[in-house]
């Protein structure tokens, strides 16, 4: 059927030639590994939501794998059905403007729309003034809209119950003004798909609030992108308008703080930016030298008992020591068990880091990971706090003294290995190549259905990447020191 849905008008209000290209040129679009992540995100937090609004599983889950069409046929025989049982995925249609309603509970007359996001949005806002104007004119009253979004105060008890994940908003008086200008949007939105492409301008809303898949598309191709111009910010928009395109293009006066002019100037010269100072301070390190990353896991969904929403738990380590000059050893540790990893990455790790020397990270990360274990193991926390007195945070030293180039912006290790050491490139790892895909493989290795072999293959992945971590960073240190 034809029709504008209500995720294509989101996208005209963020851009119309988004909409437009959703439209006609959808091969165009480039879908992140991140915008993946959020949408499986999002439907794990929808099964959820149909467990806690459905406790007694009476209610109906529209399906909409034959068209919307059919959805909307099952919606009106579902609706005249027993009054007290919910709806879920409910489809109704006004004037060529399609939703699907998270959750309808028609005993209690309300919509309620189901975000993983941790609290309620501009854009949540919008998005539930769309859905109640639609509802107007629909078979179903509406008395009340709400905003149901992830808590991350809940603390998983266990045994399945979830209750306490979810809180709700009423949006009702929110979404007042916005749901009177749904009529224009709609009607503007139609013309513009009926229409030639739109002619719209790049920009921050480009990534607001949502990345536009059309990005690769629609921007330049151009060796330094003004976005790779650290505290751009709220002036992206003012010098494309005034039509830069690349970093190099700008004067002097218009590229920014300290750290962009650092940024601007080596575009311009294709010249590192070095001095002395990384080498002092990280030459001065004693002995034995550990580097320590951690990889994570933290879902919406709470997997264990005592855990909360979107905490990362350490689930993997890496350590590289160097107990003296010319010494390189390597220890790494890996829970597939399933289980609550904490107490056995804590103890694992304090069994192999030694009580005296340097413990090298990136950013302060692993700090927060050490933090975390203690939490679980609070008769190990006095153990993990000494490690925290011992860390090094590489990153602070290395930004003050080089950039590159090749770096666009960002201090990275990700972004300075290619620049240092572009042997030991990230984008050169098979399967496991960043945190996000570390996360995604760590849960297909615990899952129950997994092969041994695709496990095993699994398992091989993570070590390299976790270990590729530490190794890049004694790479570094050796480049300044």
């Amino acid at each position: 059927m034809a029709g504008l849905s209500k995720s294509r008008l989101m996208s005209f209000l963020q851009c119309p030639k988004r909409l437009w290209l959703e439209k006609h040129q959808p091969e165009l679009a480039q879908i992140s590994a991140a915008t993946e992540a959020a949408f499986a995100t999002g439907h794990e937090i929808g099964e959820i939501a149909r467990q806690l609004y459905d406790p007694d599983g009476t209610g109906t889950l529209i399906s909409g794998a034959d068209g919307m069409a059919a959805a909307l046929r099952d919606t009106a025989a579902a609706l005249a059905g027993p009054a007290a049982a919910p709806l879920f995925e409910a489809t109704f249609e006004r004037d060529g403007l399609l939703i699907r309603a998270d959750v309808l509970d028609r005993q209690a007359q309300r919509l309620v729309e189901v975000k993983s996001s941790t609290s309620c949005k501009d854009e949540h806002i919008t998005d539930c003034a769309i859905q109640a104007w639609v509802l107007e004119t629909s078979a179903v009253t509406a008395k009340s809209v709400s905003l149901a979004h992830v808590n991350n105060q809940f603390v998983y008890q266990g045994d399945g119950d979830y209750r306490g994940l979810l809180v709700e908003k009423d949006l009702g008086a929110a979404i007042g003004a916005q749901k009177q200008r749904v009529p224009e949007w709609l009607a503007v939105a139609k013309k513009t798909v009926e229409g030639d492409c739109p002619d719209a301008p790049i920009g921050r809303r480009c990534r607001m609030p949502y990345d536009c898949p059309f990005i690769a598309h629609c921007w330049p191709d151009t060796d330094y992108p003004l976005t790779t111009l650290p505290g751009v910010g709220g002036r992206l928009d003012a010098l494309i308008a005034q039509g830069y395109k690349d970093v190099r293009e700008l004067p002097a006066a218009s590229a920014g703080g300290r750290a962009a002019q650092r940024v601007w100037r080596a575009a311009r010269s294709g010249q590192p930016e070095v001095n002395d100072s990384a080498r002092k301070e990280l030459a001065a390190l004693g002995w034995p030298r550990y580097y320590l990353d951690f990889e994570t896991i933290g879902g919406a969904i709470p997997r264990w008992a005592g855990t909360r929403p979107y905490q990362a738990i350490p689930f993997q380590w890496s350590l590289h020591v160097e107990p003296a000059p010319g010494q390189l050893e390597h220890a790494e540790f890996l829970d597939l068990s399933g289980a609550l990893p904490a107490r056995a990455v804590a103890t694992a790790l304090l069994a192999a880091i030694g009580t005296q020397g340097p413990v090298l990270t990136w950013t302060g990360y692993e700090k927060q990971c050490l933090g975390t274990l203690a939490a679980f193991c609070p008769e190990l926390a006095g153990a993990l706090a000494a490690v925290v007195e011992r860390l090094v945070d590489m990153h602070p030293i290395v930004k003050a003294a080089y950039y590159h180039p090749a770096m666009k912006g960002s201090w990275s290790i990700k972004a300075l290995l290619p620049a240092i050491a572009p042997d030991m490139d990230y984008a050169q790892l098979e399967g496991v190549h960043d945190g996000g895909g570390a996360q995604q493989a760590w849960m297909e290795a615990v899952a129950p259905k997994t092969a041994a072999a695709r496990r095993s293959e699994l398992r091989e992945q993570l070590l390299r990447y976790c270990g590729h971590d530490t190794l890049a960073m004694v790479r570094v240190l050796h480049f300044f020191a």
